[in-house]
Formats: structure tokens, sequence, C-alpha cells
């Protein structure tokens, strides 16, 4: 056997860590990227009743975003099992307590119909800024490409840059907005 077919062959039965910056991304989405790698999908041994999957550690949790006015509409459900213990939380409200819960409980919705649902989740790492412990860093060698490009905000692009960008009209100096 190569050493390259070798090499291959361990990694295919090692855990691995992963890491996922969740910053300007959709929780939902993500999650059933996230759920991939740590069910270990990605892999050819995967079985469902078979321990294969990786670690993923999830940063920038606080700078996740959802679509359209999912914000003030997504409505999070618990009840604590006693009578008139049911409670409805909006997302922001949520995200606000805990800036981690909304990407945990995407992931938790999207390990469906798993029995090893609970156990699988402890292998998921979520924080909410990129301040992640040394131990787990020193772990991670994968990251996890983002679904959809980070844009750029407008005060944030030199303004050399700004003035290089081909115009399509000049306004006169004397020129007002009414």
């Amino acid at each position: 056997m190569s050493i390259l077919r070798r090499a291959q062959q361990w990694s295919t039965f090692s855990t691995i860590w992963h890491i996922y910056d969740a910053k300007w991304q959709d929780p939902y989405l993500s999650a059933e990227k996230i759920k991939l790698y740590l069910m270990g999908i990605h892999k050819p041994i995967y079985h469902p009743m078979n321990y294969c999957g990786d670690h993923v550690i999830v940063i920038n949790s606080k700078d996740i975003a959802l679509r359209g006015d999912e914000w003030r509409k997504r409505v999070y459900f618990h009840h604590t099992t006693y009578i008139g213990g049911a409670s409805w939380t909006l997302a922001w409200e949520l995200h606000n307590k805990n800036p981690t819960l909304i990407v945990t409980k995407a992931v938790y919705h999207a390990l469906k119909g798993n029995l090893q649902r609970r156990h699988t989740m402890q292998r998921l790492h979520v924080f909410p800024d990129e301040n992640v412990p040394q131990e787990m860093l020193q772990n991670v060698s994968n990251q996890i490409k983002q679904l959809r490009p980070v844009p750029v905000r407008l005060d944030q692009i030199p303004k050399e840059e700004v003035e290089q960008f081909p115009k399509l009209l000049a306004y006169p100096e004397d020129y007002i907005l009414k």
C-alpha cells in the first residue's frame, strides 16, 4: 500500500476536527452542511449506526443572517412539562439571550430522525465570536467552505478603490439632488 493510500485510510478512520465560520450565513442552510460532517456522511465508511462522525467548531455565531424578516417572525417553542409551561420566543430575543442557541437548534433540527442525535450534538462546538480555546484550535485540520460569500460594507472599502471604480456618468460639481 502506498504512503498516500495509507494516509487516506488513516484519515478515513480517524476523527477530524473541522472549523466553520458562520458570519453572514443562514444557520438553517449551514446546519445541513454541518450535519454531513457531524454524522460522517462525507466518509466512505459511513453507516447510520456507526460512530464515524467528526468534530465541528462553529465560530462567529453572533453574526448569522436570517433571510427576510425571519428575525421578527421565526418563533422557538419550549415546554417545561408543567401545566402552563409553554413558552414561545422570537428569534431576535433568543439571539440576544444566547447567540449560540439558534445555530445549535438549527443543527439539532437538521439531525432529525437520527437515533444518535444527542450524542452527535456533543461533537458540535459553537462559539459566539472568534475566541476559541487553544486546545481545540490545535486539533483543527480542515475548514468547511462557507455557503455564501461574505458581503463587504461600503464604509470598509478603501477610498482609492472607490475612486478607481468605473463611473457611468460624471456629475458636474455644482449638481444638486432635489
